[in-house]
């Protein structure tokens, strides 16, 4: 082996090696287990929530294949039709010069098709980096010819089923993308703005109770009065009682509106009267429906002032009885023109009451960037009242349980109060919806035109013409667990492997993707009796990773992190490039520049796959925000070359030697067995954690482990043996196979969290262990995974082990107390020993003299009386080492003074700067939290050296 470990140089190599032997491909032996990746978006790359989820699941893929099940992690990206619409659209716009209507349809969509091949594998070759072990012979796309189909299938069969249907509705219209987007896919962003209050004259000479003729409404989008169809307030407010049912004159356009009551509406804010304008807000559409108000939609789809609004009753069908009719001054107008407009306009008309500032929650294209706008229009929809019952009823029974259990409420709270769900999307990209239309508007619903024709008994001579919509992204991707699997062809894949046995994905989409996917699920895949397939067993909820300072990462704020730079390491030009390269705005750009250079002032070193791997399991508990930590990465590499420098200790220790691996005798000497017993634990540790969902508790448990116990301790104590020109062949054999084949174990252990180092590390093993030929071709990968064996859990030796331990420990930290050196040999005294520690004395006096580095070891006979010694407690034993000779007293006061003199000092100065309002009130918050540790660490350091003087001044 190599001296130093060097993850590049072995984990491409590995990783080849695995994928072309077949070794991610299910078995087809054992019981079966799957897990479907969440697909990425094909125009994506690996980032920190892709490479936390990917881990873990890896980790439990390659778990379940060592445990001998028939494991499928399936593969596969989304056609993210937004994403890459709008991807494909610049690079066309930067290159010819054109847009997609320049092209027409069917040569846009070629063009896509073109940039998918091209460019569409930047993130599953980051996966390979990360080590996932997914099935890449069967990786799929949700736009493939096997998924269209069962895209097709499922429409079709719902909308025969009264469970799909068109109809007139407000969404979230994106006025840049000339499209309805899910609420996944709005941001809304804390902005300033405005309040407006208007006077808005009450019609037929009635009057309020203070006797004014007009009603002062409230609002922050004044273009919306336009549509307003009622006023609205509470039934309870004494103020307007006497006004419900009577009428307003809509400002600017004279429409008799009437006022309603509704509990909607909040007395104690504002005026208490509310405008409603159901053809353009969320909440009002939701008035109008109880109050059966027209609909008056008056925007176009580029969010402008139509020349003519368009009129719908509350059940959509159209109105002829309103006035269509808007100002002419308005029409064509961007809103916020048209805002500036109609607010100049009111109050040149004496009826603008007053203009507050206001903090408002502006909802955003996360695409676009533009304001959303809530948007009349015909759309396709899922009816999911019906779906949801089901589904509900599959969580509260148990057949589907989440991890943690608490976002079974968030999912219950969304599933109990379900609205019917926008599938269709103005776009070009995507599953084109199977619908066709005659030249009267009647839609005929099937797979493809002929089936049409065939299914409605339509002539030949019939013109149909297929709807330009396309299918929310979420729609193809509610089929994920059974459409990657063949359906709707019954394959023996989808017999296999579904339902599948854990979901993991983030909070933030338990509403938009597990709970659709289950409701398509159990609507479409029955178990043999009949009863409703759920989707997978599990839904493993993990949190989001934030910045070390707890902000969530974003482009904007220049604290993304990129977990192939943790990976391979980037310098601090290249990092700088990649934050702020294609910045427009100079000052953030240099904000974010003096950020990294502060965080990063060398870049980011390389730490490899394993190490990026295994911190992010520790990370992984049940909280829902995660804080990274660069140190904790540091920390990893190091356990990496912890790992790497305790197997070339054992390697030089066992290769070439006899190390028992045919049933020689050995004799095994207390070291041994506390080690292969502690293993066992911790094997039991890792399964109990795993069970859990707890990689944290696994991950700490294999890292104690191989750190503290194996390397720390077994290593040391190993030597006393090894070394011992005195011991027997036996003794000397027990110890090299123990260290040969709890290494090996270990390696199996730790392999599913650190696949790379492990398998680098375990061809060399196992040979030596006797798991393997030398000239064999295994993978560590397709072993065993370690089962705790009871009949190894020696408790006596671990007990044993510990006394020996705890003794060491005693006679280290009084060498620490006295500034002793390690090379000095020590004599001990033991006083108040018990039988039982007597006898672990002669049992380990041999490892105690090698490793506390000790000229003589005795037990002081009750009632002698012990010369002037440093003392510690190992239980009611007291470990003591005289101090004549050991220590110039004199010498060692001085020092000691001299040491806290200096301490005073400093904790003068840092208590004189937190005592000082000038530095506390001005200074950031975190530069006051680190003097304060700071002080209370020297604190803490100074009560120690006084101990310790107290201790030498008593001798």
């Amino acid at each position: 082996m190599d001296k130093t470990y060097q993850p590049s140089d072995i984990e491409t190599k590995w990783y080849q090696n695995w994928e072309a032997s077949g070794y991610f491909s299910p078995s087809g032996n054992g019981p079966s287990y799957s897990i479907m990746i969440p697909p990425p978006n094909v125009t994506g790359s690996l980032h920190m929530g892709h490479a936390f989820q990917d881990a873990i699941m890896d980790a439990l893929t390659r778990y379940q294949r060592m445990k001998g099940s028939n494991t499928l992690w399936q593969v596969g990206t989304d056609h993210a039709g937004i994403a890459t619409q709008m991807v494909v659209e610049r690079k066309l716009a930067a290159e010819e010069n054109k847009t997609r209507h320049d092209l027409g349809r069917e040569a846009f969509v070629d063009k896509i098709w073109e940039w998918k091949e091209e460019s569409g594998g930047t993130i599953t070759r980051q996966l390979r980096r990360l080590g996932a072990s997914v099935d890449w012979n069967h990786e799929r796309f949700t736009m493939d010819e096997g998924f269209y189909k069962a895209v097709q299938e499922v429409f079709v069969r719902l909308y025969d089923d009264g469970l799909i249907y068109r109809g007139k509705r407000l969404v979230n219209w994106d006025p840049k993308l000339h499209t309805a987007i899910s609420d996944l896919e709005v941001e809304n962003k804390d902005e300033k703005g405005f309040m407006w209050h208007f006077r808005y004259p009450l019609a037929d000479g009635a009057t309020t109770s203070e006797g004014k003729d007009y009603l002062v409404v409230a609002t922050t989008r004044p273009e919306t009065m336009l549509g307003d169809t009622a006023v609205a307030v509470n039934p309870a407010d004494e103020r307007y009682q006497s006004l419900i049912g009577k009428f307003i004159t809509l400002p600017l356009v004279n429409r008799r509106i009437p006022i309603v009551a509704d509990d909607y509406v909040d007395r104690e804010f504002g005026t208490g009267c509310v405008k409603i304008t159901p053809a353009h807000d969320f909440n009002d559409y939701a008035v109008g429906q109880r109050h059966k108000l027209p609909m008056i939609n008056i925007m176009t789809i580029d969010a402008a002032i139509r020349d003519t609004a368009e009129v719908f009753n509350s059940d959509s069908t159209a109105n002829s009885d309103i006035d269509a009719s808007l100002p002419s001054a308005y029409a064509g107008l961007d809103r916020s023109d048209a805002r500036k407009a109609i607010v100049a306009d009111l109050d040149s008309a004496g009826l603008l009451e007053k203009v507050d500032d206001h903090a408002l929650k502006v909802p955003r294209g996360d695409r676009s960037g533009l304001i959303i706008e809530p948007l009349l229009t015909d759309q396709w929809f899922v009816a999911t009242q019906k779906l949801a019952k089901p589904a509900i009823e599959a969580v509260e029974d148990g057949r589907i349980q989440f991890v943690p259990k608490q976002y079974e409420n968030m999912y219950f709270s969304w599933m109990r109060d379900i609205q019917d769900w926008c599938i269709s999307r103005q776009l070009w990209w995507g599953h084109r919806v199977p619908a066709w239309y005659d030249a009267e508007g009647n839609i005929y619903v099937a797979r493809n035109e002929e089936d049409a024709r065939s299914k409605y008994n339509l002539a030949a001579d019939i013109e149909l013409h297929q709807d330009e919509d396309v299918l929310d992204t979420w729609f193809s991707s509610a089929l994920w667990t059974f459409g990657t699997l063949g359906w709707p062809e019954q394959t023996e894949r989808l017999k296999t492997f579904h339902p599948t046995d854990v979901l993991v994905t983030g909070f933030d989409i338990i509403f938009f993707w597990v709970a659709r996917m289950i409701m398509m699920t159990m609507h479409f895949m029955k178990n043999e009796d009949g009863s409703d397939q759920v989707p997978f067993k599990t839904v493993y909820v993990t949190g989001l990773i934030r910045d070390e300072q707890g902000q969530k990462m974003s482009k904007s704020k220049g604290n993304v992190l990129d977990p192939l730079d943790m990976i391979d390491g980037i310098d601090l030009e290249s990092l700088l490039e990649k934050r702020t390269g294609n910045m427009m705005q100079p000052q953030l750009a240099e904000k974010i520049a003096r950020a990294t250079r502060k965080s990063f002032p060398e870049g980011i070193g390389a730490h490899g796959t394993d190490a990026l791997r295994f911190t992010l399991y520790s990370l992984a508990s049940t909280g829902r925000d995660i804080n990274w930590d660069m140190k904790r990465l540091e920390g990893y590499r190091n356990f990496c070359n912890k790992i790497w420098n305790a197997a070339r200790y054992v390697m030089m220790n066992t290769e070439g030697e006899d190390c028992g691996i045919n049933g020689e005798p050995v004799d095994l000497s207390l070291a041994d067995r506390w080690i292969i017993a502690r293993l066992q634990q911790t094997e039991q540790q890792v399964a109990d954690a795993m069970q859990a969902y707890r990689l944290d508790h696994a991950s700490q448990a294999i890292y104690e482990f191989i750190w503290n116990e194996y390397c720390d301790w077994y290593l040391e104590l190993s030597k006393p043996v090894l070394w011992d020109d005195n011991a027997s062949p036996e003794a000397k054999r027990g110890t090299r196979r123990t260290l040969i084949k709890v290494l090996e174990a270990t390696l199996r252990l730790a392999h599913p969290f650190m696949p790379f180092i492990t398998e680098e590390i375990w061809q060399r093993v196992a040979p030596i262990a006797g798991v393997i030929a030398s000239d064999a071709s295994a993978s560590i990968m397709l072993q065993r995974y370690p089962q705790p064996e009871g009949e190894k859990l020696d408790e006596q030796a671990i007990a044993d082990a510990e006394w020996l331990k705890a003794v060491i420990v005693a006679v280290r930290n009084i060498r620490g107390e006295v500034n002793v050196p390690p090379s000095k040999a020590l004599n001990v005294m033991l006083k108040n020993s018990s039988a039982l520690d007597q006898q672990r004395l002669e049992a380990t006096k041999p490892f105690l003299l090698k490793l506390a580095k000790l000229d003589s070891i005795e037990v002081l006979a009750e009632g002698t009386e012990a010369p002037a010694s440093i003392t510690q407690l190992v239980g009611e034993m007291e470990v003591l080492v005289p101090m004549a000779g050991l220590v110039d007293k004199e010498a060692e006061l001085a020092r000691l003074t001299k040491e806290l003199q200096k301490l005073d000092k400093e904790i003068q100065r840092l208590a004189g700067k937190l005592g000082n309002a000038g530095f506390v009130d001005k200074a950031p918050a975190d530069v006051v939290e680190k003097e304060k540790q700071k002080l209370a660490s020297m604190e803490s350091a100074r009560d120690t050296l006084q101990q310790q003087y107290q201790h030498i001044e008593s001798l």
